[in-house]
């Protein structure tokens, strides 16, 4: 399941759901824009606005999910969170590959996603979670 409850939880780990945290939160916002855009505003295509804030925020809900996983050292939380930084990666690449002020927007997805791959492989967050201990 996870390593022992009694230590103390490793700020490497809540960093990490922190920054899932964040991304889940980004995504429901944005979803909540879109749709209310959507059933409010004059979009090109209601419908269209519509599904894909419905998208977003149920996709919101993975990286939350794997926030509180982390929090809880749950092993299994570790996968969704680190799938949720790599597809992160993909939008990044594409703002930063626009022009204008796409482009520091780009930069901060980059380096966020980033950041959490990096605090998600390292060795103390395995440790944390249970991940490569020898079970009893």
């Amino acid at each position: 399941m996870s390593s022992d409850d009694t230590t103390p939880r490793p700020a490497r780990l809540t960093a990490a759901a922190a920054v899932c945290a964040a991304e889940g939160l980004a995504l429901a916002a944005g979803g909540v824009y879109m749709l209310v855009m959507g059933l409010l505003g004059r979009p090109d295509s209601p419908s269209q606005a519509q599904t894909g804030g419905v998208t977003l925020i149920a996709l919101a809900v993975i990286p939350l999910l794997a926030a509180r996983g982390l929090l809880r050292r749950r092993s299994w939380s570790r996968g969704p969170a680190i799938i949720t930084q790599l597809i992160a990666l993909i939008p990044a690449w594409t703002l930063l590959r626009a022009s204008g002020a796409l482009i520091p927007l780009g930069i901060v997805l980059a380096a966020v996603a980033v950041t959490g791959l990096v605090l998600l492989v390292h060795p103390t967050t395995a440790r944390a979670l249970g991940i490569g201990v020898a079970r009893d």
